[in-house]
């Protein structure tokens, strides 16, 4: 039997080909009778449909994963788990670089593409941190996701409240009750 396993870090990740949806469309076209998906970062240990998989692969199954960098969190975590699979006579084809034997060279190959997986995956991790480190150097830095609406704009909405309700207030700005009610609890704090 085939079996698919698709994983993404965050619910919103659709990055070149990355996203659940585009992962198993890839799997069941492949011919994967069975799909798991897991959204966690795959430097965490805890993935849960991960391990459901791999109790349920026996022998002459093939384990079938879109990319290297779906499958391990690790190149240590890939040998280790790649080790058990051979050893359980499970099959493993990672759809970008093929069927990957229990032979030397499938083992050497397998070994090096996937201690390149986690050179890369460090490196952009390297990466994003020297960015947020420059950016943090500028005095207009602000961490977290900027705000959407002005000072202005709130403070108008605000006016507006010690007439209207929260819900004609939100009809003419736009300005969410929630976001309202934030507001006006932080100018509160400030008098």
């Amino acid at each position: 039997m085939k079996y698919g396993y698709a994983r993404v870090s965050t619910r919103g990740q659709a990055i070149n080909g990355n996203s659940l949806d585009e992962q198993s469309e890839k799997l069941k076209a492949e011919g994967c009778e069975r799909i798991f998906q897991d959204t966690f970062t795959g430097t965490k240990a805890d993935r849960p449909q991960f391990t459901n998989i791999l109790s349920l692969l026996q022998e002459g199954d093939t384990l079938v994963v879109t990319k290297l960098d779906r499958f391990a969190r690790s190149t240590e975590d890939a040998i280790a788990t790649i080790k058990d699979l051979f050893n359980r006579g499970v099959k493993v084809h990672i759809l970008n670089m093929g069927l990957i034997e229990n032979t030397p060279t499938g083992r050497l190959i397998f070994n090096i593409m996937s201690s390149f997986a986690e050179f890369e995956r460090d490196m952009i991790v390297e990466r994003t941190q020297e960015g947020k480190a420059i950016a943090k150097q500028r005095v207009d830095f602000r961490e977290g996701r900027p705000n959407k609406y002005t000072k202005k704009q709130l403070d108008h909405a605000l006016k507006l409240l010690e007439t209207l309700s929260y819900k004609e207030v939100e009809a003419m700005t736009g300005i969410s009750k929630s976001t309202l009610i934030r507001a006006k609890k932080k100018l509160q704090a400030t008098e």
